[in-house]
């Protein structure tokens, strides 16, 4: 099996198999196929990678609007400071703005609150010849509110659907609903940026340390931090349960950014390629 296809398989949450996030690594720097290289050479490469990765995928952006057939729907989900943003700047730096859109779901709004909690992404959707970006998703439904299931009181659902039995029925919903999408020529790739706990620590340290960077500290980000073993439990149940031949899973060791923007960019160019 040649080199790239060995790496992205590693990433891979393979359908009907378990997300396992226990065993994957934060600081995996690719395997055996680059342990002669020093840290400071690992990251040239990779750096070349997103360089050259970034180029393609202007290429590949420019096929995909100009066909105007399909759309490419991306994914991202993380705990706090994992780079999710970093990766969304550098991977998407070289694509024209005016065929691509961010979109950050945050706490819904009481119209969103009013409908079904996929009718806020059904209107986010990128169109044909688009690329669409999930700065978090419907995926916070799983597990955000798995977590805190307090916060369900919002959705106004009747107290009966309140058990167990919800979260595997939104599984299946969400798993149905990227299915249709997939149907009608919406590719969906999905990341979960696998940041270490002292890793974050670091990057949440550096956020008060650095000038101009302090608004990225939240204090709100430290207490969620204390749920952490929660939060591991709730992503690796979503991501079992949810990757699929038609929207895969990629779990992105992210304590290195310079690995996961490279990593990001391949996968994307091969997805839009195929």
């Amino acid at each position: 099996m040649p080199r790239r296809e060995r790496i992205l398989e590693q990433l891979l949450v393979k359908p009907g198999t378990p997300a396992a996030l226990a065993d994957r690594d934060p600081g995996w720097t690719g395997g055996p196929d680059f342990e002669a290289l020093s840290r400071r050479e690992l990251e040239a490469e990779a750096r070349a990678v997103l360089a050259r990765g970034v180029e393609e995928l202007s290429e590949a952006q420019e096929l995909l609007w100009a066909s105007d057939r399909y759309a490419l729907l991306i994914v991202f989900q993380a705990m706090d400071a994992a780079g999710k943003d970093s990766a969304i700047e550098h991977v998407m730096t070289g694509v024209n703005p005016q065929g691509v859109q961010v979109v950050g779901f945050r706490k819904p709004s009481q119209e969103e609150l009013d409908h079904d909690y996929l009718w806020r992404i059904s209107k986010a959707l990128p169109e044909r010849g688009r690329i669409g970006i999930f700065n978090r998703s419907h995926y916070e439904e799983v597990v955000a509110l798995r977590v805190h299931p307090e916060w369900l009181e919002g959705q106004k659902l009747p107290p009966a659907t309140h058990g167990p039995a919800l979260w595997d029925e939104r599984y299946e919903d969400i798993n149905t609903f990227e299915r249709h999408l997939d149907r009608n020529r919406t590719k969906i790739v999905k990341f979960f940026l696998r940041v270490s706990k002292e890793e974050q620590k670091k990057r949440f340290l550096a956020r008060l340390d650095t000038p101009g960077k302090e608004w990225k500290f939240n204090a709100a980000d430290v207490s969620e931090r204390a749920l952490w073993n929660e939060y591991m439990a709730a992503f690796d149940a979503a991501l079992s349960a949810t990757s699929t031949p038609w929207a895969p899973w990629y779990v992105m060791p992210a304590d290195h950014k310079w690995l996961t923007q490279a990593l990001v960019v391949r996968i994307l160019v091969d997805t839009i390629q195929a």
